[in-house]
């Protein structure tokens, strides 16, 4: 072999190692570029309703009014009731289902909003702690935290607030320790949950007596 010359394949062909790679790439780009026009063409012909990736229409009633905002389908619900509704009660703090700061109530049930999508949430009745008050009147439950003193930093109060709301309608006389299997979705970093278990004692006692607002 002459000094300088690379060796060549069984079909005569000069090869290099960088040009095997480009041809190994651009034989790889295009399967999947085929790949992808096969699967859109077969969706679109199959009928499917396909929903976004740009903004769409959404209905969402909240608090006893029904909102349409034009949203991408992958907006959370705590993501468009914070930047889109100007409802900031609910908090992102953890994002991922772990501390209960953005504990809304959807459909009659305590939901992270966080882990919900804003367009899954349609047609569901859905209150935020602003929903609770009346007339500028405090509900008896966020009351009972301001009376009990059951808050420092706040993050997480709007959370534990609506988490009561819900543990409260199916556990109207709780005793110390539902309260605290109740609420063991909700976490207080200040540790406040003295004050937060008096707090619910209190509301419950309101709450029998007729005092409720929502």
């Amino acid at each position: 072999m002459e000094k300088g010359k690379r060796p060549k394949g069984q079909a005569g062909f000069d090869v290099s190692r960088r040009g095997f790679l480009k041809g190994a790439g651009a034989v790889l780009s295009s399967g999947i570029v085929v790949g992808a026009e096969s699967f859109n063409a077969s969706e679109t012909s199959s009928g499917t309703n396909i929903v976004g990736p740009g903004k769409v229409p959404i209905s969402l009633k909240i608090n006893g009014s029904v909102k349409t905002i034009n949203l991408e389908p992958r907006v959370t619900l705590l993501d468009a009731l914070r930047h889109d509704l100007e409802l900031t009660g609910a908090k992102r703090v953890c994002d991922r289902a772990t501390c209960g700061a953005c504990t809304v109530m959807m459909g009659g049930k305590i939901v992270y909003a966080c882990t919900i999508l804003a367009i899954d949430a349609q047609a569901k009745e859905i209150i935020t702690i602003e929903g609770l008050t009346t007339d500028g009147q405090l509900h008896p439950i966020q009351q009972a935290f301001v009376d009990n003193d059951a808050q420092q930093c706040g993050y997480c109060t709007p959370g534990f607030v609506m988490a009561c709301q819900g543990f409260l309608a199916k556990h109207p006389d709780p005793t110390v320790d539902e309260i605290r299997i109740g609420l063991g979705g909700n976490l207080c970093r200040c540790g406040t949950y003295v004050g937060i278990t008096k707090a619910v004692q209190q509301a419950a006692h309101q709450l029998k007596g007729g005092h409720a607002n929502g």
